[in-house]
């Protein structure tokens, strides 16, 4: 009988996928559940990871002439009723406030008193009460385009929840923009949708397909929602950004009004695009494995840890200054725009050190001793390598590489990612075959299986519905690479004008 494999997190990804996650997170000390039913404190390792996004996307933002601004956490009820699509497809989800003070209640207790003459519906998305301010901003087609994001947090109040990736309340952006004409609209859209994409692969080392939702799939009130779509290591898809063509429905709705250049008064064209901490979520089921997180280096709290290593007292002083004077040289290095961020831990724990690490993720360990100092060496390991694999590198080389180093990795956790969807991704033109694939009494294991299938559709509300009844499956997008080509319908077998991309999905 083989012997079991030791791992710093159990169960393991292939014992039970849903646990392995829950267990990451607590072991990676990235986040936890609050007193808040559904809601989570994210603690200092996993904020400054969001903090590597936010800067990052942040950047790239103002690159195409956003800038932030801030609007109001309460919504009055009265602004989501102005766009009947908007609020039927977020009423379930909103959180509402009907009063404004508390109360020594009769039996002793605090009870809420002085009734709202409104009630405020805490922040779901914000298209509503930005536009309301739009339509104060914009008057002449000078005002225009208008590219305003905010930083902040939402509440949709969530029955199951799962840390970063559904929660009641969580952090992101979200982008509104105002336009002269259609056009310009629809390629701030595209624009957005492929800054998002930029950010997944080039940062997070995510591959992802872009694509286009089907209507049933769009965001509420919008006329095309955009989308990028990856794999998780269960198979299941997750939606990591969206971009919407809001057309002119949410203008109409807020009075987002313009004089154009022939001095007639015309509704603007809007749009709105959002990525939130659920990417936080996505990065740990696409690059974690059993031992832990892997952090793609490009946005990782840390690059580096040192971990010095003096067994006797008197050894201590020198492998403490050859650690210091390793680290400053390290931090005086840059990578891709900003200084390396180091770490020291001369915490006396044992190998229960190095597991710490290897549990958080980060992308290269550093152990130093007396022997190492002697070489003028260090004995390096990369998260994305065995554990156990460790190379001993000249100071010297270690210092003026290391940046080379960190990009390999970056390399790695893409190819491997990327390697792994190619494998699950199946092309299936047979009803049979669709639904033997995604039937978990046809896999070893029920909870990964499946993956990612291309397969037509006649385009029918009915089909997409029966599908989604029959298998819990989903329609992700309508990639934008999928060329025109005639085929059948996978449910109903009426002609197809392309394939779409069918998975199971967070």
């Amino acid at each position: 009988m083989a012997k079991k494999i030791q791992t710093a997190i159990t169960p393991t990804r292939t014992e039970d996928y849903s646990e392995w996650y829950q267990q990451v997170v607590r072991a990676s000390d990235m986040a936890e559940h609050s007193p808040v039913r559904g809601c989570m404190v994210i603690k200092p390792w996993g904020y400054a990871l969001w903090e590597n996004i936010q800067r990052s996307l942040d950047d790239m933002f103002k690159e195409t002439g956003v800038t932030n601004a801030y609007f109001p956490l309460f919504i009055p009820l009265s602004f989501l009723e102005k766009e009947a699509e908007h609020v039927e497809g977020f009423a379930k989800e909103c959180a509402v406030v009907t009063h404004h003070r508390l109360e020594q209640g009769p039996e002793g207790g605090l009870v809420p008193a002085g009734k709202l003459a409104e009630p405020l519906v805490v922040r779901p998305t914000s298209e509503t009460i930005i536009g309301d301010s739009f339509s104060r901003w914009v008057s002449s087609y000078r005002d225009l385009p208008l590219l305003i994001n905010q930083w902040c947090n939402v509440v949709r109040w969530e029955m199951r929840t799962r840390i970063f990736l559904r929660t009641s309340e969580f952090l992101w952006q979200e982008g509104h923009t105002v336009h002269a004409t259609a056009e310009e609209a629809i390629a701030r859209t595209g624009q957005m949708l492929d800054i998002y994409a930029d950010l997944a692969e080039e940062y997070l080392a995510v591959p992802v397909i872009r694509g286009r939702k089907t209507p049933s799939e769009r965001f509420p009130g919008a006329v095309d929602t955009l989308c990028i779509e990856a794999m998780m290591q269960d198979r299941k898809a997750l939606q990591a950004g969206t971009s919407h063509f809001l057309g002119q429905n949410f203008a109409t709705a807020s009075g987002i009004k313009f004089q154009n250049a022939q001095e007639a008064e015309e509704y603007a064209w809007t749009t709105s695009w959002g990525a939130s901490t659920r990417l936080i979520g996505g990065l740990i089921m696409t690059h974690g494995d059993d031992d832990g997180i892997i952090m793609p280096p490009r946005v990782a709290p840390s690059h580096v840890v040192l971990l010095p290593i003096a067994r006797k007292a008197e050894e201590r002083a020198a492998v403490m200054e050859y650690t210091e004077n390793l680290a400053r040289a390290l931090r005086d290095t840059w990578y891709h725009h900003t200084r390396l961020r180091v770490e020291i831990d001369d915490r006396d724990i044992g190998g229960a050190r190095g597991w710490e690490w290897i549990k958080k993720g980060i992308p290269l360990r550093v152990e130093i001793g007396p022997r190492d100092i002697a070489a003028n060496s260090v004995f390096v390991a990369r998260r994305d390598k065995p554990h156990r694999e460790k190379t001993s590198v000249r100071r010297d080389q270690f210092v003026s590489g290391i940046t080379a180093l960190l990009d390999d990795i970056q390399k790695n956790l893409f190819s491997r990612a990327a390697d792994y969807r190619k494998a699950h991704t199946v092309t299936i033109d047979d009803r049979d075959g669709f639904y033997a694939f995604f039937t978990p009494e046809n896999a070893e294991k029920p909870e990964i299986h499946g993956g990612f299938v291309r397969a037509h559709w006649c385009e029918s509300a009915e089909c997409e519905a029966k599908i989604k009844e029959d298998l819990q499956v989903t329609i992700r997008c309508i990639p934008f690479d999928s060329p025109d080509e005639d085929g059948r319908c996978i449910c109903c077998g009426k002609p197809s004008p392309r394939r779409v991309i069918f998975a199971k999905a967070y």
